[in-house]
């Protein structure tokens, strides 16, 4: 089998060809500009391999419709990229490949990686966050994603705020949301500063306010849908005193509440980053691809 998989995000989509971890090549960076610039080049990426690909998978960034027969399926909904709402992401595909096409958020199909080749291999469900520019969430649940009415967007959860933040939040939906309080471009307005450019003291506060945030979502994603493991990446995790703050916090916050070794004594087996950097999107369009395959057969 060959498969293309498609990782379209806010800053960039990248194209790859392949079966996995080890067979993934191809690769090739568009910019995301214009809706009809940028899916034109994807179409024509995927043009010149249509011949010889079984399936297609794309892997996108959203709000976007998931729900087969809707009259806006594939297409972008809410979404803040200026440009891109209502934008029709399978449209150009179909037009040049006649066969399967997977569709899923660029964080499910993370997931749906990182369950197959990453730091989720041989478990049957798991949560996958990233931090960065905004904040997503994807979860895999019994080997699929979790999609249902729309999909989950875990970064608009709302929070308690903590007790020595006056940071009003920047997400232009609901202003403290976590991802208002908590994503990369928050760090920045509140801090001034990256962590690499912090003092001591002022990296300990920062890391401290950020990890009291996400160590909500942590508790929300353990008591909602109890996933095996939970993933954490993005830019916001490179900063290493983040992740064991997170995994502290989380379990302060449970309060041993859900009484399970995975939680006390595992909780380093628990709270993990990716194991497949930044390869996990464009290997999740690859598992898209592969799922949609199977389905089609």
């Amino acid at each position: 089998m060959a498969y293309v998989g498609i990782e379209a995000g806010g800053t960039k989509v990248v194209c790859g060809t392949g079966t996995g971890p080890d067979d993934l090549g191809d690769l090739v960076r568009i910019p995301t500009t214009t809706p009809p610039e940028t899916l034109g080049a994807v179409a024509r990426y995927v043009e010149g391999r249509a011949g010889s690909t079984d399936a297609v998978g794309l892997a996108t960034f959203g709000p976007v419709d998931l729900v087969e027969g809707s009259p806006t399926h594939g297409r972008l909904t809410t979404t803040p990229k200026p440009g891109w709402a209502g934008a029709d992401l399978l449209s150009p595909l179909r037009a040049v490949f006649d066969g399967p096409i997977g569709l899923d958020t660029d964080v499910n199909g993370a997931a749906l990686a990182e369950l197959a080749h990453g730091a989720g291999r041989g478990l049957s469900s798991l949560a996958y966050v990233t931090v960065g520019t905004g904040i997503g969430g994807g979860a895999v649940v019994d080997g699929r994603t979790v999609t249902g009415l729309a999909h989950p967007e875990m970064g608009h959860l709302l929070v308690r705020r903590h007790p020595d933040d006056e940071f009003p939040g920047r997400c232009p939906s609901h202003g403290d949301c976590l991802e208002g309080l908590a994503c990369g471009p928050a760090w920045l307005d509140r801090w001034g500063a990256t962590s690499a450019q912090m003092a001591p003291e002022q990296r300990v506060a920062a890391v401290e306010v950020e990890a009291f945030y996400l160590a909500q979502l942590a508790m929300t994603l353990v008591l909602t849908l109890s996933p095996q493991r939970i993933i954490l990446g993005g830019g916001v995790l490179a900063e290493p005193l983040l992740l064991p703050a997170v995994r502290t916090r989380t379990q302060a916050l449970l309060a041993g509440y859900v009484d399970v070794p995975a939680l006390a004594e595992g909780i380093r087996d628990y709270l993990v980053p990716p194991g497949l950097g930044d390869r996990a999107g464009v290997l999740g369009a690859i598992e898209l691809a592969r799922a949609a395959s199977d389905g089609a057969g």
